[in-house]
């Protein structure tokens, strides 16, 4: 298959690699030309055979709605858009009806895997019709991790990022519940070695998990966090996850908490959130502040 890949920053990069790997054709554009394989979108377009898949991975928001407008103007009928970013499912929506009026068809794909995506594999959330999901397929099976797991075809357009966004909201809960019991045991006399109970953990709890692996692994590389600033910035699915609990009406007390403890982080250097920093750091490649 061939496919027009938008984006070519730490995710899509790598991204483009992975289904190479996997035998397909990608061609993609981004704005650094050293990274590019074409100059512009219009070469992208033109450079692929109808029916066309175009995968845009580029910040959510103006970027993404920008790339969008443009593609509506330079792809044909049957031509289908996915949306990878970490777009806000209210803005798929309206993607979906601008390239709908053309006979486009849209596919809003959340996608998990970070920097650890290129070798393990990523997990993948889409929302669209049947039809337009099936086009890309291909590129899903490549992208995804092996087996059964690590795709699913959520619902409508927005379910994908629906989905990825509340994935993210329990992966805030998450990370705030490790990062207090850290916090708790390095604060106590009787722990002596917290490095080791939380490598303990790693077979035969319930606890277990990646995030626990990650942390272990940022445990080792700084023991008692001390080169990190208590400072967890927040990528606005978090948020978002929130708003739409209070649309609906559902109580979300775990995951608004660890929200509010973010923005807590800004104002003292908090010890819990040095953890939180340094897992986002390990499992995202996200930046983190040096305490000095």
């Amino acid at each position: 298959m061939e496919l027009g890949l938008v984006g070519l920053g730490k995710m899509g990069g790598n991204m483009r690699e992975r289904i190479r790997r996997a035998g397909h054709t990608v061609v993609g554009y981004d704005r650094n030309p050293d990274v590019a394989d074409v100059d512009s979108l219009k070469a992208l377009v033109d450079s692929l055979p109808a029916p066309r898949v175009v995968w845009v991975m580029v910040p959510a928001g103006g970027p993404t709605a920008s790339t969008i407008d443009e593609l509506a103007e330079l792809l044909s009928p049957g031509d289908v858009v996915v949306d990878g970013g970490n777009s806000r499912y209210t803005d798929d929506i309206e993607h979906g009806k601008t390239l709908g009026d053309k006979n486009i068809g849209f596919v809003d794909c959340g996608v998990s895997g970070g920097v650890w995506g290129l070798e393990n594999g990523y997990a993948l959330m889409c929302g669209g019709t049947d039809e337009d999901v099936a086009k890309v397929q291909p590129i899903f099976d490549a992208l995804k991790p092996e087996g059964d797991s690590g795709f699913v075809h959520a619902g409508k357009v927005g379910a994908g990022h629906f989905a990825k966004m509340v994935h993210n909201g329990i992966e805030y809960a998450m990370m705030q519940a490790f990062a207090e019991g850290w916090e708790l045991m390095e604060a106590s006399d009787e722990v002596t070695d917290v490095r080791e109970v939380f490598r303990s953990w790693q077979e035969g709890t319930v606890i277990r998990s990646w995030l626990l692996d990650l942390a272990v692994r940022a445990l080792d590389e700084d023991e008692h966090l001390a080169k990190l600033k208590g400072y967890a910035q927040d990528s606005g699915e978090g948020r978002w996850t929130v708003e739409a609990a209070i649309d609906l009406a559902v109580p979300l007390p775990a995951i608004t908490a660890s929200l509010f403890a973010r923005f807590a982080s800004r104002q003292d250097d908090s010890p819990s959130m040095k953890m939180v920093a340094a897992l986002r750091n390990q499992f995202g490649g996200h930046a983190v502040e040096s305490s000095k």
